[in-house]
């Protein structure tokens, strides 16, 4: 099997970002991107990414889906979307960053993530402006930045640490411009989300190196 077979098929078997789980269709519009901030802000604590993926389709059912309901809805109500997904074990912490964090992209951006986009200069610029939002260290703007930059095309090729040691376990190349140039733009947060879980699943990494 070729490389251009053995990417497919990681695709095929792997290849669905944290965002699809969670039911976010994204795109260049506010709600979906604060939706994928709020992702990125669960799964950047010590707990199972699903827990994660489920507590985010919680809080979006709940109605919580831009800053302005977020910021609205009672600390109570946002512990509450977190329990019923299951995020117990930070919920209290949690309920609280995301008030903290939506009143803040209020203030400095009108609840807009574009106008944060807008005023980063370079992605290093939008990491540091992602991480001054409240439960965001590096970990979460990597994510976030992994994932949005099929619409945030100018973020691309983006490629963590983490998804660069996925790509090596892979035997793919670990470069951003090496990575990107396997697949179109559009497929590449889904390359990198295989690329991560084959840092976290041993079967993953094992089945693609089988394949090269």
């Amino acid at each position: 099997m070729g490389r251009s077979d053995q990417v497919a098929e990681l695709l095929r078997r792997y290849g669905q970002t944290y965002a699809q789980q969670a039911g976010i269709k994204l795109a260049d519009k506010p709600s979906p991107l604060y939706r994928l901030l709020v992702l990125a802000v669960l799964l950047s604590a010590r707990i199972d990414a699903d827990i994660a993926v489920v507590a985010a389709k919680e809080l979006s059912k709940a109605g919580f889906r831009t800053p302005r309901r977020m910021a609205d809805a009672t600390w109570q109500q946002r512990v509450d979307a977190l329990g019923r997904g299951h995020y117990r074990r930070y919920d209290e912490r949690t309920a609280t960053m995301l008030g903290d964090g939506a009143e803040l992209l209020l203030d400095r951006y009108r609840g807009d993530l574009r106008l944060l986009h807008d005023a980063a200069e370079s992605t290093r610029a939008l990491e540091q402006r992602l991480q001054d939002v409240p439960g965001i260290g590096p970990t979460g703007a990597a994510i976030f930045c992994r994932e949005v930059q099929g619409v945030w095309t100018d973020v691309a090729p983006y490629v963590d640490d983490r998804a660069a040691d996925g790509a090596r376990k892979l035997g793919l190349p670990s470069s951003p411009k090496g990575l990107a140039g396997l697949v179109p733009l559009a497929d590449l947060p889904r390359l990198t989300a295989v690329c991560v879980r084959a840092t976290l699943d041993d079967d993953v990494a094992a089945q693609g190196m089988a394949r090269g």
